[in-house]
């Protein structure tokens, strides 16, 4: 059975760190696109960044690039968003899921709130 959960988000200054991790099982990390996403509030969800299957790209929304590194640990079936100088506009919450996203994978996700 898939699944996938989210750790890691938190209340958070702007400027600072957090570091969220997306735990998988039922499947091989490596052998599927994993992407975070985020909804803030009303507001639709969107893509933030994305690791390809096996060794291919990264990719990044415009909003993170620079800030944000996405990676991924075969071993511990998890991919990690490093977030860096964050802003409020990054407040919401974020989700993990296969790209293309599966409904039923959508799990409880991680706020992170970016406030002074």
């Amino acid at each position: 059975q898939v699944q996938l959960v989210e750790s890691g988000g938190g209340l958070v200054q702007p400027g600072g760190t957090l570091r969220l991790s997306c735990a998988a099982s039922g499947f091989t990390v490596y052998d599927v696109a994993i992407g975070w996403f985020r909804q803030a509030p009303g507001k639709e969800r969107e893509a933030v960044s994305c690791i390809s299957s096996s060794d291919g790209p990264l990719h990044y929304a415009d909003s993170v690039k620079g800030r944000f590194t996405i990676s991924r640990d075969n071993a511990k079936s998890t991919v990690t968003l490093q977030m860096d100088n964050l802003k409020s506009a990054d407040t919401g919450r974020y989700d993990c899921n296969q790209i293309p996203p599966v409904r039923i994978y959508w799990g409880q996700g991680t706020q992170v709130t970016v406030t002074s």
